[in-house]
C-alpha cells in the first residue's frame, strides 16, 4: 500500500521536476553587430561581438565581449522587442567596459512572461558608447540547439 502511494506521488511530482530541469541551463547565444543606422552614423557606429546567456530558473546570467567601438562603451542593457528584429524598451540594465574592447555581464531576474519573450526570440543586448549614445551593437539571444549553434 505504501509503494503504492509513494509511487502516485511520485508520478504527480515527476512532470513538474522535468519542467524545471528542462528550463535550467537553457542556453542563448547572439551576435553584436551594428545597429542599423543612416549614413550619418557611420563615422561613428562600429563594432562587433558576442554574447551568451544562461537561464536557471528565472534567472538569466548573461556574459559577452566587444571589439572596434569607434568609442567607449557607455551603457549596456537587455531590451524586449515586439517581434525578433524590431527595436524595444529596455527591461534591464547590465554592466559593460567603459572602452572601444571589453567585457558586458549581468544577472537578471525575469519574469514568467519575458521567460517566454527569450524563448520566443524577443530579447536582445544593446550596447551604446561616447558617440553612438542611441546604441552602437545589438544582438538577438536565441537558444542554442543542441548541435551547438543558434537556431
Amino acid at each position: 500500500m505504501h509503494r503504492r502511494a509513494f509511487l502516485a506521488g511520485a508520478s504527480l511530482l515527476l512532470p513538474t521536476v522535468l519542467r524545471a530541469q528542462g528550463a535550467a541551463g537553457r542556453v542563448y547565444r547572439a551576435r553584436l553587430s551594428t545597429v542599423p543606422i543612416d549614413l550619418t552614423m557611420a563615422a561613428t557606429v562600429a563594432g562587433s561581438g558576442t554574447a551568451r546567456a544562461t537561464l536557471n530558473g528565472r534567472t538569466l546570467v548573461i556574459t559577452g565581449t566587444f571589439t572596434g567601438l569607434r568609442s567607449a562603451a557607455t551603457v549596456a542593457r537587455l531590451h524586449r522587442g515586439p517581434n525578433r528584429g524590431l527595436r524595444g524598451a529596455p527591461i534591464a540594465d547590465l554592466t559593460a567596459t567603459a572602452a572601444t574592447s571589453g567585457d558586458l555581464t549581468g544577472s537578471v531576474e525575469l519574469t514568467a512572461a519575458q521567460v517566454d519573450d527569450l524563448d520566443k526570440g524577443r530579447l536582445y543586448v544593446q550596447l551604446h558608447s561616447e558617440q553612438a549614445p542611441d546604441g552602437n551593437l545589438w544582438g538577438w539571444l536565441l537558444q542554442e540547439t543542441r548541435s551547438g549553434g543558434g537556431r
